[in-house]
């Protein structure tokens, strides 16, 4: 922690296997400079819409695809281990998949990222496609394109 000026804590690297650990290391640090800060308190949290057991993904998986019968099984399978149990905030009412917006490839729609740019921030399509899955590897570059101007095209717009 360099603290000669403002105080200035730099991570390079990490997994998201041990991103807890890191963020935790990371406030430790930061907490030399910044007195009040809370202790350690992530490992007994679940991730939003992860506040399931892991043994009930299979009945997740099912009952999607009993809500959502228009979805891939892969699709139903990618929702559940990306969203959990916000995969039907995602898909909100659907009825079949052109209620979904375009399809951008490898099951990406629009309207699951008009409810990413909405709830997790996302800002453009690398941060989509790279920072919480490895989307962007089953993607080719033109979709990949298509999906970064999607969402610098929907950043603004008024949601519904």
């Amino acid at each position: 922690l360099d603290q000669a000026q403002a105080p200035l804590l730099n991570v390079f690297g990490g997994k998201i296997t041990t991103y807890r650990k890191l963020a935790e290391a990371a406030l430790a640090k930061i907490g030399e400079a910044l007195p009040g800060i809370s202790g350690n308190w992530t490992a007994g949290v679940a991730m939003p819409g992860g506040d399931f057991p892991v043994t009930d993904v299979a009945k997740l998986t099912a009952k999607l695809a009993a809500d959502y019968p228009f979805l891939s099984p892969y699709a139903t399978r990618r929702l559940i281990r990306a969203y959990g149990l916000e995969a039907w905030d995602v898909l909100g009412d659907a009825e079949s998949s052109a209620d979904l917006g375009a399809d951008l490839g490898a099951t990406i729609t629009a309207q699951e990222l008009d409810w990413a740019i909405a709830n997790e921030w996302v800002r453009s399509g690398e941060d989509f496609l790279w920072r919480r899955s490895k989307l962007g590897l089953r993607l080719d570059e033109a979709q990949r394109a298509a999906v970064n101007d999607y969402v610098i095209a929907n950043l603004t717009r008024p949601s519904a």
